[in-house]
């Protein structure tokens, strides 16, 4: 039986209230990749989103990080925002050429996020899925037809074709149609749960081969943690999708069952980052989950209210960061 990958972490990593409280007192700005690295999976690249990445920050952070760390890269806005998915071909192949493919194996998922503005449109969109290449080597090929802005700063080969995963945020309600779900299960590309505070939609249909959460907030967007009781309901769902399954009680668009697996991918992001509730409130659901092993530890003694989960209570014991202990 195949065993589902859990993988937990924050979206960006460089964030200055985080310092002496995420990261230890004299930790330099250019080993903070490193550590938060070390002390999480996972992490969603934002920068990509609003511009351009040049391939020598993706070797670079490639270089930083352990070998079975995951880089999700949230795409560019140009598309989304800007062109609104409207004559998208070659704002496609610079992003794909911008450098990610850098990444190998450390690549994760591609986050599509829409606006509010954005309306569902099912010819428009399905247009947009049609281009999205599915394995690197299709990437690769797709971004050799970069425009001239993109002379001397591409990056436009694979080390190996691997798979290549998208998923799909959205923050308008014409999207609460069914056809839309139909068109991510066709093109297999995963609808966004994403937790916003109950200001954009919240929906938990299953399009893909794997589950892709965005928390950005439990009560108040971007800046409020996660209670116990919350992160346990969290833990729940989460055990639900990675066994294939569904929890008890889905938010759904559509009704059609999802195709069934024995079990599903689940990536994990938390975005609650404004009182550095992300890194702590990641921790947590990773401990609920049992899944701490080969961590470095935190300093939990600067985190906001951490509770039942604070190793120097329930231990007794005051833990420091131990730095940049390899997983």
């Amino acid at each position: 039986m195949a065993h589902a990958h859990i993988l937990i972490g924050i979206s960006g990593w460089r964030y200055a209230p985080w310092r002496k409280v995420f990261y230890p007192e004299g930790l330099t700005q250019k080993r903070e990749l490193a550590f938060a690295s070390r002390a999480l999976p996972t992490i969603e690249l934002n920068g990509s989103f609003y511009a351009l990445q040049r391939p020598s920050s993706y070797q670079q952070w490639y270089a930083q990080t352990p070998a079975d760390f995951v880089f999700s890269i949230k795409a560019t806005r140009y598309i989304t925002h800007i062109l609104r998915l409207e004559n998208i071909e070659t704002a496609m192949a610079n992003f794909f050429a911008s450098g990610l493919l850098a990444l190998k194996e450390k690549l994760g998922p591609i986050l599509w996020q829409f606006p509010p503005s954005f309306r569902f449109d099912a010819d428009l969109f399905e247009g947009f899925l049609k281009q999205l290449p599915h394995d690197t080597q299709t990437a690769a090929n797709l971004a050799t037809h970069r425009d001239a802005t993109m002379h001397g700063r591409e990056f436009l080969r694979t080390d190996k074709k691997r798979p290549l995963r998208h998923a799909v945020e959205i923050r308008n309600k014409s999207f609460e149609d069914p056809a839309f779900i139909q068109l991510l299960r066709k093109y297999k590309v995963a609808l966004v749960i994403a937790d916003t505070a109950g200001k954009w939609p919240y929906k938990e249909d299953i399009t893909a081969d794997f589950t892709y959460l965005r928390l950005h907030g439990d009560a108040v967007l971007y800046s409020s943690g996660y209670s116990d009781q919350a992160l346990d309901g969290w833990a729940a769902r989460i055990t639900a999708w990675s066994k294939g399954g569904q929890p008890q009680d889905p938010q759904l668009i559509s009704h059609q069952a999802p195709a069934l697996r024995k079990s599903r991918d689940v990536y994990c992001y938390f975005d609650n980052d404004i009182k550095v509730k992300a890194p702590f409130d990641a921790r947590k659901l990773l401990r609920r989950l049992h899944l701490e092993t080969g961590l470095a530890e935190l300093d939990w003694s600067h985190a906001d209210a951490p509770g039942e989960m604070n190793p120097s209570k329930t231990r007794g014991l005051k833990k420091q960061a131990t730095g940049l202990k390899k997983r």
